[in-house]
């Protein structure tokens, strides 16, 4: 289960997922979603990482942050207030969104793996 301020996420045994709470963008629009591995909730927007390695996203798009269509070879997906982020089975990380503070300079990653690996 994943929330973020105003709505919840939860990914079933089935590979569906499921939503609750404030859907003003869209982001609670999953009913449709299936083969997902695992959530993640951003401000106003839901990210799925489906068991193919491949990556959907619904809700607010303002600052490209659900631009996530042609992500292929993820292994992990992680959500921030306005960017997106994905680790590739190479180690390498991909982002979207808004780079304000810098939070998107992660084109020299390489080598980063999930937690207890």
């Amino acid at each position: 289960m994943v929330l973020l301020h105003r709505h919840t996420v939860g990914l079933k045994s089935d590979g569906t997922v499921t939503a609750v709470g404030d859907n003003k963008y869209g982001q609670c629009d999953v009913s449709g979603w299936r083969d997902m591995v695992a959530v993640a909730a951003g401000w106003r927007r839901t990210v799925g990482l489906k068991s193919d390695g491949t990556v959907v996203a619904v809700g607010r798009n303002n600052e490209g942050q659900c631009n996530v269509s042609g992500w292929r070879d993820m292994v992990a997906v992680a959500a921030g207030d306005w960017h997106t982020v994905g680790l590739k089975s190479d180690g390498t990380v991909t982002i979207v969104g808004n780079n304000r503070y810098g939070q998107c300079d992660v084109s020299g990653w390489r080598g980063i793996q999930l937690p207890g690996n």
